[in-house]
C-alpha cells in the first residue's frame, strides 16, 4: 500500500462511515413499518465509482456483504444519470430474498462525467405479495414468494416514476406502508449523496476517491494478517438444515477453508444440490457469510469494506444449496441458511485456531410472519420478525441470552409498538431457562414468546434447530433444540420447524427458541452457572428493551462488553472492565417485573 497519513487515513474511514450511519438513521426515523422502525431490519452503505464497498454503518451482516452485487447489477443494467435511484428485489440480480428491497443511487460531482461514488440502503419489507402475508411462504419457486423487481428505475433525473412505482404497490398487501418506507429509503440516499458532495468539495475529488482506495488497501492487509496468523492446512466441516419445508428432510452443508499463507479458498464443494423448498441461498447470501465469519478472525478493529475479501476465493458450486439457479425458492436462503453457512465455517475455522472459536449460536432467525385483516380498520395488515436465540459459548466465557447473533442484528420490536399496531397481545416474552449447552462455559438462553391473535390471520413459521441442536465445542454439550407450539382451546400442538396455518382469534402461538452450545468440559465441582440475564429472568419475564434493546453484538468472537456471567473473564484492558462493572450495576439496579406480560 502506497504511504498514506495515517492520520487522515482515520479521518476519512470516520468521515465515510458516519455518512452510512446518517443514512441508517434517516431511513429508520423515516419509515411506516415497524419492522424498519422498530427493529431496524436494515442497512446502509457508501460505494466507490466502481461500486465497490468503502463504508457501511453497525447494520445487518446478511445484507451488507451481499449488497456489492445489487450496486454492480445496477451499474451493468441501467444507465444511471443525475438524480437517478434504481430498485431492486431479483435474488438472482443482485439481492438476496424477495422482501429485501435495495435502492442505489449514483453521486455525482462537478467535472466528472459518470458516478463518481455510489450510495446504497437495503430494507426488508413486510410485504412483497406472493401466496402468503408477509412473503416468507414455504413456497417451491421463486413467483410463489412474492413480486420480482428487475434492476429498474424508481427515480428518473430526481423524479419518481410513478409508473414504476404504482406497479409495485398494486402487487402488495400493504401498499400505504410499502409506499412510506420506499420513500424513506429515497430519503436515506439523498442524505448519503448530499454528503458525499459536500465532503468532495471540501477535500477534493482526487484527495477523496484516493482515501477510498487507501482504506480499502488498509482492509486488505489487516485481513492477510489475519489470515497469516491461521496454520496451514485444509480444514473441513460439516452441518445440516432441518429441512427443506417442502417435505425433503436434512439438507448438508460442507465446507473445506484451505489456508495458504496469507490468502484462504473457502469451498462448498459437497453441498446438497439445490432444493424444492425455500431454503436455497443465492451467491450473494454464501459471499456475505464468509465474508462476516472471516472479519470475526481479526482482533480488534477493522474498516468494513471490499478489501476484506481479496484474499479469499470462494467456491460454491452453481446449482448447489449454497448457489441456487432460478427459479428456486429462496425465502429461507437469506435468513436461515446463511446462518447455517456461518455455522459450518467457524466450525472449521475451530480446527485451525481452536481457542478463538465459539460453539454454535441458536442457529436461526425464528421468522414468524402473519397477516390478514384488522377488525378495528378494516384494513389489511401483514407483520414480519425474528427472534432471538442464545449465543455460543466461547474459550473465555458464557454465552449471551436472548441476543440475535450472526447473520441477524436486529431489534426486537417492542412489546407496546407490536399490540399497537396489530391485533395480537404478547402473552410471554421471557427467557428460556436452561436451554444453553452445559460446559466449562455454557451457552446463552433462548426466548420464549407467546402471541394471542384477537383476529384470524394467516401465520408462517420459517424455522431451523428443531431436529438438530446447535453444537457444542471441545467436550461442550449441544444447545437446547427450538420448539414452535399452536395452543387452541387449551390443547398444545407441536407445529414443527416449518409451517404454514390459519389461526383464529383466541389462538396462541408460542415459539421457543434454541440455546446456545456450550464450550469445554465442566470441571469437577464447577457450579454450572447460568449467564447473568438468564439468572434475573427466573424471577419473571423480562422486558422486550433488557432481552436485545440493542440486538447483541452478532460476531461472538470479538470480547464482549456486555452483561455476561463472567466480566471477571472480559481481559486485562481495565477501561473495558469498568465499562462492563458500569453495566452491570445499572442492569441489576433495575428490579425485575414479575408475572407475565399483559
Amino acid at each position: 500500500m502506497k504511504k498514506v497519513d495515517p492520520v487522515e487515513l482515520e479521518i476519512f474511514k470516520s468521515i465515510f462511515v458516519s455518512i452510512a450511519e446518517e443514512m441508517g438513521v434517516t431511513l429508520c426515523r423515516s419509515s411506516f413499518s415497524p419492522n424498519i422502525k422498530e427493529r431496524k431490519d436494515f442497512s446502509c452503505a457508501v460505494f466507490d465509482g466502481s461500486g465497490r464497498t468503502v463504508a457501511q454503518g453497525d447494520h445487518l451482516p446478511v445484507h451488507l456483504g451481499a449488497m456489492p452485487l445489487s450496486v454492480q447489477s445496477a451499474i451493468e443494467n441501467v444507465d444511471l444519470e443525475p438524480g437517478d435511484t434504481v430498485v431492486l428485489n431479483d435474488p438472482f440480480r443482485g439481492g438476496t430474498h424477495l422482501p429485501d428491497i435495495t435502492l442505489v443511487s449514483p453521486v455525482y460531482v462537478k467535472g466528472r462525467g459518470g458516478p463518481a461514488f455510489f450510495v446504497a440502503n437495503r430494507a426488508h419489507h413486510s410485504d412483497v405479495g406472493g401466496i402468503a402475508p408477509g412473503s416468507m411462504a414455504l413456497a417451491t419457486e421463486i413467483f410463489q414468494e412474492g413480486l420480482i423487481i428487475p434492476p429498474v428505475k424508481l427515480v428518473r433525473r430526481g423524479r419518481i416514476d410513478r409508473d414504476v412505482l404504482d406497479l409495485v404497490l398494486a402487487n402488495v398487501r400493504t401498499p400505504e406502508e410499502r409506499e412510506g418506507d420506499l420513500t424513506a429509503q429515497l430519503a436515506a440516499n439523498r442524505i448519503g449523496e448530499r454528503r458525499l458532495v459536500e465532503i468532495t468539495r471540501k477535500y477534493g475529488f482526487s484527495k477523496t476517491s484516493a482515501y477510498m482506495r487507501h482504506l480499502q488497501d488498509y482492509s486488505e492487509q489487516i485481513m492477510r494478517q489475519a489470515i497469516r496468523d491461521i496454520p496451514d492446512g485444509d480444514y473441513r466441516f460439516a452441518d445440516r438444515l432441518d429441512d427443506d419445508g417442502a417435505g425433503r428432510k436434512t439438507v448438508r452443508i460442507r465446507v473445506t477453508v484451505r489456508v495458504r499463507g496469507s490468502s484462504a479458498e473457502v469451498d462448498f464443494g459437497g453441498s446438497d444440490l439445490q432444493v424444492e423448498g425455500s431454503v436455497n441461498a443465492n451467491f450473494a447470501i454464501t459471499l456475505s457469510a464468509t465474508m462476516y465469519v472471516f472479519r470475526c478472525i481479526i482482533r480488534g478493529d477493522v474498516p468494513y469494506n471490499s478489501g476484506l475479501l481479496r484474499p479469499i476465493r470462494l467456491l460454491a458450486p452453481e446449482g448447489s444449496v449454497v448457489n441456487a439457479r432460478p427459479p428456486a425458492a429462496v425465502a429461507g436462503g437469506n435468513v436461515e441458511t446463511s446462518q447455517r453457512i456461518t455455522d459450518v465455517l467457524l466450525g472449521a475455522l475451530a480446527k485451525a485456531i481452536p481457542g478463538r472459536v465459539p460453539a454454535a449460536s441458536s442457529g436461526t432467525m425464528n421468522n414468524i410472519t402473519f397477516g390478514g385483516t384488522h377488525p378495528a380498520t378494516g384494513r389489511n395488515f401483514a407483520y414480519y420478525e425474528t427472534i432471538g436465540g442464545g449465543m455460543g459459548a466461547s474459550p473465555e466465557r458464557d454465552g449471551l441470552s436472548g441476543v440475535h447473533t450472526h447473520m441477524t442484528n436486529t431489534r426486537n420490536t417492542p412489546i407496546e409498538a407490536l399490540e399497537h399496531y396489530l391485533p395480537v397481545r404478547v402473552r410471554r416474552y421471557s427467557l428460556r431457562r436452561d436451554s444453553g449447552g452445559k460446559g466449562r462455559f455454557r451457552g446463552g438462553d433462548g426466548i420464549v414468546r407467546e402471541f394471542e391473535f384477537l383476529a384470524p390471520a394467516q401465520v408462517n413459521i420459517l424455522s431451523e434447530r428443531r431436529r438438530f441442536p446447535p453444537y457444542g465445542l471441545a467436550g461442550g454439550a449441544p444447545g437446547k433444540m427450538g420448539k414452535n407450539i399452536l395452543v387452541r382451546n387449551g390443547r398444545k400442538m407441536d407445529l414443527g420447524g416449518k409451517v404454514s396455518f390459519r389461526v383464529k382469534a383466541g389462538d396462541k402461538v408460542i415459539v421457543e427458541t434454541p440455546g446456545g452450545g456450550g464450550y469445554g468440559k465442566a470441571r469437577g465441582g464447577r457450579l454450572q452457572t447460568t449467564p447473568l440475564l438468564s439468572r434475573r429472568a427466573k424471577s419473571g419475564s423480562l422486558s422486550g428493551s433488557a432481552l436485545s434493546s440493542s440486538g447483541g453484538d452478532p460476531c461472538p468472537l470479538r470480547p464482549q462488553t456486555g452483561l455476561s456471567s463472567t466480566t471477571a473473564r472480559l481481559g486485562n484492558n481495565e477501561e473495558e472492565k469498568s465499562r462492563a462493572a458500569t453495566l452491570r450495576r445499572a442492569f441489576e439496579g433495575t428490579p425485575p417485573r414479575r408475572g407475565k406480560k399483559k
